[in-house]
């Protein structure tokens, strides 16, 4: 892997924590900590959540009505999801590739970190961890365009090249994980990275106000061309208009997108480099 997909990976190369191991039905044993570390997260969420996310990860929210003082189990969500869009959660262990990533994603199988982050790690943990995969990512998983759209990007991510990863990923980032849209006159987050983040939620509505990020239509040449850092908040993000934007991304060449992408090259980064961030 290239310098530029170690940076741009979903995930950290090293990581403290270590996956939790389900039982022969898929369930694992969370303990008193975890489940309240669970809950104190839900509570301390909530608020932010229901002011700024846009109605589809509202309406998710409300049809998976997860458990607020435990911690989530993976076969529970499935059963609703499988239900709804034929989606299911799985358990994995911290750290995936890409290519196990895009495959999980192409079978309707969403990979979920095991663990839940520790106490001292409460309001930013690098790596998702069970809050941000469960709280994050499965109530958007119950909208059929957006699962749809998540699908089509683990279909394009089997066939593309291992060196068009880092570009591919791109289009996750900006949209599944850091996705804006436009609702009733107002911009609203529907990324799974804002919902599951103390901080970064509410820079990225309020903060373009005073000067804080900036804003570009959603446009998937000029996403696969807009280099990321995991360990920051955005500078940029991409507004979706309506759904079937995504509905039409969906039905996109996404491989002839990124060759397209390619020859163009990378914009110049909006971020600070690591060592001066």
């Amino acid at each position: 892997m290239d310098s530029e997909e170690i940076q741009e990976d979903r995930m950290p190369k090293s990581t403290e924590y270590e996956a939790k191991h389900p039982d022969a039905d898929g369930f694992i044993a969370y303990d008193a900590e975890e489940d309240a570390v669970w809950r104190d997260l839900v509570a301390q969420q909530m608020p932010a959540v229901q002011r700024h996310m846009a109605q589809p990860y509202l309406r998710g929210l409300d049809l998976l009505d997860l458990p607020r003082d435990r911690v989530p189990q993976c076969p529970d969500v499935s059963a609703k999801l499988g239900a709804l869009t034929g989606w299911r959660v799985e358990p994995v262990p911290a750290l995936i590739g890409f290519g196990k990533f895009f495959g999980m994603l192409a079978d309707r199988a969403f990979p979920a970190a095991s663990f839940i982050r520790k106490r001292k790690h409460f309001d930013y943990i690098e790596e998702p961890d069970i809050f941000h995969e469960i709280f994050g990512h499965t109530p958007l998983l119950t909208d059929p365009a957006f699962a749809a759209f998540s699908q089509a990007i683990g279909e394009a991510g089997t066939r593309c090249d291992k060196a068009d990863y880092s570009w591919l990923i791109r289009l996750y980032w900006f949209s599944i994980e850091f996705g804006l849209m436009r609702e009733g006159g107002e911009v609203k987050a529907l990324g799974s990275g804002l919902a599951s983040s103390v901080t970064e939620l509410p820079w990225a509505i309020s903060g373009h106000d005073s000067g804080g990020p900036e804003r570009r239509p959603f446009d998937v040449i000029d996403i696969l061309r807009t280099p990321y850092r995991i360990d920051i908040h955005q500078p940029l993000y991409f507004v979706i208009d309506d759904l079937d934007s995504l509905f039409a991304a969906a039905r996109r060449d996404l491989l002839a997108d990124i060759r397209q992408a390619r020859a163009l090259g990378l914009h110049a980064p909006a971020y600070p480099p690591k060592d001066a961030a």
